[in-house]
């Protein structure tokens, strides 16, 4: 099959070449329409309890904390003289304001909860009335610079869900541009030395483009169609860089090896597509089947993840097969033009310090081994603490204002609704039915006080008649607001949801308990019930393709087990870092409990890319066992020949991915800085040390199938030509 298409590359490669320009101006024209397509936000399980509150309250009473307007005075207090004037006359002001709605003011409330404790500072909350979320985006960046002011009396600072998505979509954009400028020159300079030359180099770069344009054209179709997340963006020109350099370095120096030993351009490149292009296939397809996974998720979020990852490895294995070769069958010699003087490059050759790695850890497979599996397991010891939130505005860096809002809102305000659920009928009821309910909810353990259209209520009893605020009641809907004492993601927390959720509601409604708290309640619980069918399919997945690619049902457990060593190494260490806080001064960041989407969708990427290095090296030994060597000559040859070609795809891909470690959003931060480490982790310790140690251990058990799959993989698997 693969020898078949390497012929017809080299003998199409004028009209191949042809196609993938009119495919890199399409990618071009269309893909930069995806940006305005994508949406922030899509973290939750759109059929949970918590989002269907949500949906409710928004369609009942609006939207009424997308915006807080913190205002704070220069001198005296929040409640008379100029500061006092220039509150109501800012919430006048936003009354009006075509684009906000239910506009409510301490001034004109008087609630305890819009005023901060020492009374020199208050909040005006709005709601969006656009609710097309991109477009929220656009305007909430208007809104934010059109209000925020430092006058003479007071001063005006946004903060609020919206202007949060705001800030955090604008800063991804602008990190987005600083990690490619450094990462793009830098991989281009590691490329030029990893070849030898530039046009290689070049050449490379090519394929990335491709997969990059590629999938910001399948984004931007599937934006027309279904909700898609502006962070795969993110992925998808990391991975296209990445993978690019990958399939780059591997497909240059098999044909680069066929030339060494004599072979004519055309014969090379076949070659090269024939051997090269299978690992590449099969390097795709396992990367692909961990990223479909995220499929499984309700949460558009993750499966935005996947539609990304999907497209651009995909692309980028499509570029690397056809257009790459391609170019070297038109270019021919010239493919290796502008040489940099004294440096070879790659040119598939065996690297004597990987095979003598390689044959210490087959000669000393206990004292090679030990010490790598200690300290893998060391690095994953903190995962057994690893405690889950929902991100906020604490994002962002404390110089952000929607930060300085949100940290004044939990510090001056008594928590600023972090810490409450929000619940809301599905029709309406009567005050004494509301009042009935509210006291229930008020004898629950942890709840400090009820707020509804009956009054506030704590400990069973009424505190208030006058409700804390005007906005409660609906003629199809009531709404409650529940203060708790607990930490909002804290387990307790959760636990408190069902508890909430268990009071009965009043007679002839029922109730939905939605608010922070709740959501993360409940995201947990949705991504729990499906991750075992997702690690069923990951793990099936990716044993059929190993055993269809080496014929052996030992070679895919052996890849699984240590595959999720090295994952667990690299959460831990992510738990260390942005949990327990080690190295938040010098990256930046505030430590706070791990975004449970983001730590599976870290486990997906890295499982995926890890299996690319897994074909690499496997292919290679597995040639050389086909061919007559013992497993030891194969494995300490095969190491050889592709440890320096995998360690320097990992440094380079690793670039792409720990660039966004300048990121100022933490969650950017955690995803370059967790896919870095698991690159170099599994591209060293893994590939380099455990691969030889369990190839020894199992000696020719490795190669072992039973005779009824021998039969199924003789005629469904593939062999190299």
């Amino acid at each position: 099959m693969f020898e078949r298409l390497g012929v017809f590359v080299v003998h199409r490669a004028r009209w191949i070449l042809i196609a993938s320009v009119l495919a890199l101006i399409a990618g071009g024209a269309f893909g930069v329409t995806a940006f305005g397509k994508m949406q922030t936000g899509g973290q939750d399980d759109p059929a949970a309890e918590s989002s269907r509150a949500t949906a409710q309250l928004t369609r009942e009473f609006g939207a009424d904390s997308d915006y807080i307007f913190l205002i704070r005075a220069k001198e005296g207090t929040v409640d008379a003289g100029p500061a006092a004037d220039a509150g109501r006359e800012l919430a006048r002001t936003l009354a009006t304001d075509a684009r906000l709605t239910n506009v409510v003011s301490y001034w004109d409330t008087k609630s305890p909860a819009m005023r901060s404790t020492d009374g020199t500072a208050a909040v005006v909350i709005a709601g969006n009335v656009e609710t097309d979320l991109a477009e929220q985006n656009k305007i909430a960046a208007k809104i934010v610079d059109e209000y925020s002011s430092d006058g003479p009396v007071v001063e005006v600072r946004l903060g609020g869900l919206s202007a949060t998505f705001g800030a955090v979509g604008e800063q991804i954009g602008k990190d987005l541009g600083l990690a490619e400028g450094i990462a793009i020159p830098l991989i281009m300079v590691l490329l030029v030395l990893a070849f030898g030359n530039v046009v290689a180099a070049l050449l490379t770069l090519v394929v990335g483009g491709i997969a990059i344009l590629g999938t910001f054209t399948e984004l931007s179709i599937l934006g027309s169609i279904t909700d898609v997340s502006i962070y795969s963006v993110n992925l998808t020109t990391a991975l296209g860089l990445g993978l690019a350099v990958d399939y780059g370095l591997l497909m240059v120096s098999r044909y680069r090896e066929r030339r060494a030993a004599g072979a004519q351009t055309g014969d090379a490149v076949a070659a090269a597509v024939s051997t090269a292009g299978r690992t590449i296939v099969f390097s795709a397809a396992t990367v692909i089947a961990a990223l479909s996974s995220l499929v499984i998720f309700p949460q558009y979020f993750l499966r935005s993840f996947a539609y990304a990852g999907i497209g651009v490895v995909a692309v980028a294995a499509a570029a690397a097969v056809l257009t790459l070769p391609a170019l070297i069958a038109v270019l021919g010699p010239r493919a290796d033009a502008w040489k940099v003087p004294g440096v070879g490059g790659i040119r598939g050759e065996s690297s004597r310090f990987w095979s003598g790695v390689a044959d210490f850890a087959m000669r000393r497979p206990a004292l090679a081994g030990i010490p790598v599996v200690a300290a893998l397991l060391l690095a994953a010891t903190p995962l057994l603490g690893v405690q889950f939130g929902t991100p906020d505005d604490r994002v962002l860096p404390t110089t952000a204002q929607v930060r300085q809002v949100g940290d004044a809102m939990r510090t001056e305000f008594g928590g600023g609704g972090a810490n409450t659920l929000a619940v809301v009928t599905t029709s309406g009821a009567t005050t004494d039915a509301v009042g009935e309910y509210a006291a229930a909810l008020s004898r629950v353990e942890h709840v400090v006080q009820v707020d509804s259209s009956a009054g506030t209520f704590a400990a069973g009893q009424r505190q208030s008649l006058t409700p804390a605020d005007a906005r409660f009641a609906r003629a199809e809907a009531q709404r409650l607001t529940v203060h708790i004492d607990l930490d909002r993601n804290s387990a307790e927390a959760r636990a408190l949801v069902d508890r909430v959720r268990a009071v009965q509601a009043p007679q002839g409604t029922a109730a939905l308990v939605g608010g922070q708290v709740a959501e993360l309640r409940d995201s947990l619980a949705s991504i729990g019930s499906r991750l075992p069918m997702a690690i069923a399919w990951i793990v099936l997945t990716t044993f059929v393709l190993l055993f269809l690619f080496t014929g052996s049902i030992v070679q895919p457990l052996r890849a699984l087990l240590s595959n999720a060593l090295s994952l667990a190494a690299t959460l831990g260490l992510m738990v260390f870092v942005f949990q327990y806080g080690h190295l938040s001064g010098l990256l930046g960041f505030t430590p706070a409990p791990l975004d449970v989407s983001m730590l599976l969708l870290l486990f997906c990427i890295t499982f995926g890319l890890s299996m690319d290095y897994e074909v690499f090296v496997i292919s290679r030994i597995k040639e050389l066992h086909d061919k007559g060597a013992a497993t030891a000559e194969a494995v300490t040859e095969g190491l050889g020949r592709t440890g320096r070609l995998v360690t320097t795809a990992a440094a380079l891909i690793s670039i792409s991915f720990l660039a966004f470690v300048t990121s100022d959003v933490r969650f950017i931060q955690f995803f370059g800085l967790g896919a870095g480490l698991a690159i170099l982790i599994d591209a060293t310790l893994v590939r380099g040390v455990l691969v030889p140690v369990a190839m020894r251990l199992l000696g020719r058990a490795a190669w072992f199938a039973p005779r009824p799959l021998r039969v199924v993989h003789a005629r469904l698997g593939l062999v190299d030509a």
